[in-house]
């Protein structure tokens, strides 16, 4: 039987708010992380990631808190990414009732990190945050990127998830940088180049508008569909998108 799609929503929180831009910029207020994970639980969401974008510590220690609130009242599966740097990182994160950790910059600056963290906690645990756009000269023609899309690590994005599976990360965050927030569709091609690269799930992210733009992520090889924008202010819910899935003849979990 197959796997059924997972549906995402996403909560890129600040200092203890879920908020939500385009391209990472002009952010506005989402509202509250606990009740939106709350709302997504009851709506059938199949998982829940949280993405610290605070830059300080103490916005740190708010994400830490909010995860522990969510954890004991959803019961589906938390992914928390943002400022992981090492092991005593993701233990914190578990600790707190995170399922899974995504790691990004902390992966990139030092990559032996990742089977560190696999090592000690299993591949299960570790998502990879690949923010990748496209980037002239890059062999595959994505680039990765770092601080929100603005800046280039200087790493063909295939060349690397192809090292951060060999290294032990057992599902990729695939963030399309060009897409973020325009809600003109997940970047198909970005997608099936990096479904080909490597066999570990795979999870779309950025550009999602319509029901039939996460179809069209799953026909390019996406395992799971995450969203942010669509499903906080309510031009699409959880169910609208599962059936759209389920029409289009992909195995969903249903509510």
């Amino acid at each position: 039987m197959a796997v059924a799609i997972r549906v995402i929503p996403c909560l890129d929180v600040t200092d203890g708010r879920v908020v939500k831009g385009v391209n990472f910029a002009n952010l506005r207020d989402a509202g509250d992380p606990v009740e939106l994970a709350a709302r997504y639980n009851e709506q059938g969401a199949d998982e829940v990631t949280f993405l610290d974008i605070s830059a300080s510590a103490r916005g740190r220690e708010t994400t830490r808190e909010v995860v522990t609130r969510c954890a004991q009242s959803v019961f589906i599966p938390l992914t928390v990414g943002g400022g992981v740097r090492g092991v005593d990182d993701v233990d914190a994160l578990l600790r707190c009732g995170a399922d899974k950790v995504g790691i990004n910059t902390g992966a990139i600056a030092h990559p032996d990190v990742i089977d560190e963290i696999t090592g000690r906690f299993g591949n299960q645990v570790l998502v990879l945050s690949l923010d990748a756009r496209r980037e002239a000269g890059m062999p595959s023609g994505f680039g990765v990127t770092t601080h929100g899309g603005r800046r280039s690590a200087g790493l063909d994005a295939l060349a690397w998830v192809r090292e951060a599976v060999d290294r032990g990360v057992g599902e990729i965050l695939l963030n399309s940088m060009d897409a973020d927030g325009t809600t003109d569709g997940f970047d198909i091609e970005m997608i099936e180049a990096v479904r080909a690269e490597v066999e570990v799930p795979l999870i779309a992210s950025g550009g999602a508008g319509t029901v039939q733009h996460f179809v069209e992520a799953a026909q390019a090889g996406a395992d799971a569909v995450l969203a942010a924008s669509v499903f906080h202010f309510g031009v699409l819910t959880v169910a609208e998108v599962k059936a759209a899935l389920a029409d289009a003849g992909f195995p969903v979990r249903l509510v």
